[in-house]
């Protein structure tokens, strides 16, 4: 397991992530338009590192039912409430025209958790998917949902409104879940996407971890098996980063040859495609990983469209 050793202000990233980011005038272009229909974005709320990069190319991922999640994960700075605000039943509409503006042939949309919701916001999904679609004829959809506390309905609905991909993140080993995930059960996960394949097989089913937080290399090895048994075809893999002191550590920084091995391991334990890399998250480039799954089976990682 190559490991990288953290400074103790854990702020230093290894050379490897020294890139340079486009211009941003179409960042501000995309930022505008989020801003004008009044939406939530995960680029935002969980302080993406990809964000000017995906803004700069009209690329962002939407985020339903508000900025306050009803979970505690020890990763993630999406803001915690156990009340969130109610639903807004103009946001599927308002998404939808957003897309439209931003001339989307591909999008991402995914949620804060609403576990004080008795559907979880399935509903909510349902409806934007169909607003989505009715307002841009053609265009691919791809989901990122909570785990709906694991009720069938909730998670049948969704997979019946058929997106093109749809995708439910482990996060993690299970073995960390008692400190990274604690509301969520990696089994409890695993079956969300397995049924959604057995009640929707032409739906791709898309599932990602990140690393740094303690896990070893035969514990995502497991991952991938576990994945692959749950027939699921993609499966994205990133290097954890600290949001802020009092998230969750960073164990480690993973190489970037250690991110093309595993690229190597998941496609021979059978996924259909796999993206890793230190700056991969769930829905980065996701329209080249679709196409990936779909046109090279077991082959590299699409490059950045």
């Amino acid at each position: 397991m190559p490991i990288v050793p953290i400074s103790p202000d854990r702020q230093r990233l290894p050379a490897w992530f020294k890139r340079s980011l486009p211009a941003s005038g179409e960042s501000a272009a995309t930022n505008a338009i989020v801003r004008k229909h009044g939406l939530v974005t995960v680029c935002e709320e969980a302080t993406c590192p990809n964000r000017q990069e995906c803004w700069s190319k009209r690329a962002a991922t939407f985020m339903l039912m508000g900025d306050a999640c009803t979970r505690t994960c020890t990763f993630c700075d999406v803001a915690w409430s156990k009340t969130p605000a109610k639903l807004d039943a103009s946001e599927p509409g308002r998404l939808a025209a957003a897309v439209k503006e931003l001339g989307l042939r591909f999008v991402v949309i995914t949620s804060v958790n609403r576990d004080d919701l008795p559907d979880g916001g399935a509903a909510h999904f349902v409806a934007t998917i169909s607003a989505v679609r009715a307002a841009n004829p053609g265009i691919l959809v791809e989901v990122l949902t909570p785990d709906f506390c694991g009720k069938a309905d909730a998670i049948a609905a969704v997979a019946g409104a058929r997106p093109d991909v749809y995708n439910h993140n482990l996060e993690t080993i299970p073995r960390l879940y008692p400190t990274v995930r604690p509301q969520a059960r990696y089994a409890r996960s695993l079956a969300l996407l397995a049924s959604v394949k057995q009640s929707q097989p032409e739906v791709l089913t898309k599932s990602g971890i990140m690393v740094g937080l303690g896990e070893t290399d035969t514990e995502v090895r497991q991952v991938m098996a576990d994945l692959v048994a749950h027939q699921v075809d993609i499966m994205t893999i990133g290097q954890y980063l600290r949001p802020s002191v009092e998230h969750h550590d960073i164990i480690r920084f993973v190489t970037p040859e250690q991110f093309a091995l595993y690229e190597r391991w998941g496609q021979e334990a059978g996924l259909k495609y796999v993206a890793s890399g230190p700056y991969v998250r769930s829905s980065y480039f996701a329209e080249a990983v679709m196409a990936g799954a779909v046109r090279m089976p077991g082959g590299s990682p699409a490059e950045p469209a």
